[in-house]
C-alpha cells in the first residue's frame, strides 16, 4: 500500500492507502504475535520484528498526520 500510495491521484487518496498501510500493520502485528504464542518464534525474534513493525507504525502516523495538515492549511 505504501508503494501504492506513492502514485496517489491527490493528497486525500495517499492519506486513504496510507491509513490501509497502517491497518495492515497492525493486523501483522497480531500474527506475529500467535507466531509468538504458539512457539513458531523465539522471544527474540518475535522482540526484534515486533520493534521494526512497530517503527513502521510510528512513521506511517507521522507521515499521515503531516499531509493531513497539508491539506488543512
Amino acid at each position: 500500500m505504501v508503494r501504492e500510495a506513492k502514485h496517489s491521484e491527490s493528497k486525500s487518496d495517499f492519506i486513504h492507502k496510507l491509513a490501509i498501510a497502517q491497518k495492515e500493520i497492525n493486523e501483522t502485528i497480531y500474527w506475529l504475535e500467535l507466531l509468538f504464542e504458539t512457539s513458531y518464534l523465539t522471544k527474540n525474534q518475535f522482540e526484534d520484528i515486533e520493534a521494526g513493525a512497530t517503527e513502521i507504525i510510528k512513521i506511517l502516523t507521522s507521515i499521515n498526520k503531516t499531509t493531513k495538515k497539508s491539506i488543512n492549511h
